[in-house]
This record gives structure tokens, C-alpha cells and sequence, in this order.
């Protein structure tokens, strides 16, 4: 029985990390949608010039897509969320809107208010 309580009581110590809520930093502009349309229609564009055309028109193309896409004023929503560890990620939430500090936490691919 003792064996079971020091088991437990180390297992909430070094698991309780991961039940920290992660913090949202700041709003960032994400326009990956813009850098993948780019990308694939400067690789068609470029496959008149054969495999190099194709490279230099992809490479090209995710360039001017992530410009376009800003210059029309459709960027979405990115949020820079910071976790218990410290560490800082970029994470994609095209729905949802948070404030900077709020508490989140990761739910597969995206995040959701703490108190939810």
C-alpha cells in the first residue's frame, strides 16, 4: 500500500507539467494558404521549363502567394503560445480568437480556452 501512494504522489509530481494551461503571447499573420495556392500554381507555370522550371516556380510561387495574400488583407489568424516549459510554438487557429495571455491548451492541432 505504501508502494501505491509513493507511486501516485510521484506520478501527479512529474505529470502535473502537463496539465499546466500553455499561454497565448501574441497574434501573429499566417498566410499559409496563400504560400501553398503560390507554390502549386508556380510549379504548373514553371513546368514549361521542365524539372528546373518546375523547382524555380514552386520556390517562386510560395513567395508571391504569401504576398498576395497579405497584400488583399486575407491573412488568417496564428497565435505564438508559450507552455509550461517555456518553450514558444506557432499554432494556426483560423476560427477561434484569443487574447494575448489568455490560458489555452492543445487539443490535437489546435487550441481551445482553458476554461472550455
Amino acid at each position: 500500500m505504501t508502494r501505491l501512494i509513493a507511486l501516485s504522489f510521484t506520478l501527479c509530481a512529474l505529470l502535473s507539467s502537463l496539465c499546466q494551461a500553455d499561454e497565448v503571447i501574441r497574434e501573429v499573420p499566417d498566410t499559409t494558404a496563400g504560400k501553398g495556392f503560390g507554390a502549386l500554381t508556380g510549379m504548373m507555370v514553371g513546368a514549361a521549363g521542365g524539372p528546373i522550371g518546375i523547382l524555380i516556380g514552386a520556390g517562386a510561387g510560395f513567395f508571391a502567394g504569401s504576398t498576395v495574400q497579405e497584400g488583399i488583407g486575407k491573412t488568417e489568424t496564428a497565435y505564438e503560445v508559450k507552455n509550461a516549459q517555456g518553450e514558444i510554438s506557432t499554432v494556426r487557429s483560423p476560427n477561434a480568437r484569443f487574447e494575448v495571455g489568455q490560458q489555452v491548451k492543445h487539443i490535437g492541432a489546435r487550441l481551445v480556452a482553458s476554461g472550455d
